[in-house]
């Protein structure tokens, strides 16, 4: 079954913002299994159903407080990283899986089986600002305006998915899917029947936005959607402030540092990840030689979850 990934991240302009209410419970049953480990961790959704394969407690927190950002999640045991979880939920009922319910089970679940217990704060935090990098206003030769039938076809449809596109870098993997701004996770939760494999070195197609391992595409997109791509492997918020409106193609490859790889690994019968090049510009080298664009240091209020307890779950 071919994945996708799901997106639901809101960027405002000054910090990445939290649900203002918490999601409303709905009735579910659930079974929650430790895995064999490895990255490459898979969430597949339909309608009333979620099933989660080699899930570490931290990504399923920040599905579960509206796509948190890694490094909005404070406190908790080691092996929230570490420990990887295959977990199968039915909504009584069926029905849409609409963001809302995704977040209320996910939320119900590591509540009742892991025994979570988590506030919200806000926090002054370094952040980067996206800005062009030249005084001339010239941009890099891989951030292009988007075509004419690129643009028409996104403003159809009011930056919704896209035949064929694929949001989604995660920093460390690959991850692919449809849809609007994408998580920049820390492995590839996914909805099923999505687009084919992506690609990672071809060009940046109109509606997709994806990668790893060095590398991001994305066709059609704003600013502010690429601001929010990228701050996962840069482990701030972002922000746009390039003043650059409109639609933009994006090639970018640059040379991860260790903490921008996938941890372990991979998963049997995973394909083989594309070659890195050691040589290569950095990410934010990258940015600027590749995009014309720079990183610059700032400081702003971000919304942070901080774990108070959490717990092993019980098998069943």
């Amino acid at each position: 079954m071919k994945k996708a990934l799901i997106s639901s991240l809101v960027l405002s302009t000054i910090i990445v913002v939290l649900n203002a209410q918490d999601p409303a419970p709905v009735p579910y049953v659930a079974s929650v299994k430790k895995s064999a480990g490895g990255f490459g961790a898979q969430m597949r959704i339909g309608p009333g159903l979620i099933s989660s394969n080699g899930v570490p407690v931290r990504l399923l927190m920040r599905q579960a407080f509206g796509q948190l950002q890694d490094f909005q999640l404070v406190g908790g045991p080691d092996w929230i990283n570490s420990d990887r979880f295959d977990i199968e939920a039915k909504i009584e009922g069926g029905g849409p899986m609409t963001p809302q319910v995704l977040q209320s089970v996910m939320r119900q679940i590591l509540e009742e089986r892991f025994a979570l217990k988590a506030h919200k704060e806000t926090r002054e935090l370094p952040i980067y600002a996206l800005m062009v990098a030249r005084s001339d206003g010239r941009l890099g030769p891989n951030l292009k305006p988007s075509s004419t039938e690129c643009t028409t076809l996104i403003g159809q449809r009011g930056r919704g998915p896209v035949p064929g596109g694929a949001p989604g870098p995660d920093g460390r993997g690959a991850v692919v899917g449809r849809g609007g701004p994408p998580p920049d996770g820390r492995g590839g939760p996914g909805r099923a029947g999505g687009p084919a494999p992506f690609d990672f070195d071809a060009p940046p197609v109109c509606g997709q936005r994806g990668g790893g391992f060095g590398r991001l595409r994305a066709g059609g997109t704003t600013m502010a959607d690429f601001a929010t791509m990228i701050s996962g492997t840069a482990q701030r918020v972002v922000i746009d402030k390039t003043g650059l409106t409109g639609y933009y193609d994006i090639a970018l490859t640059y040379t991860p540092a260790g903490d921008q790889l996938p941890q372990g690994a991979p998963p049997p019968g995973a394909p083989a990840p594309p070659p890195i090049d050691p040589d290569g510009p950095s990410f934010f080298t990258a940015i600027q030689e590749q995009l014309g664009l720079k990183l610059e240091n700032q400081r702003g209020p971000v919304d942070v979850v901080v774990i108070d307890s959490i717990q092993q779950p019980t098998e069943n």
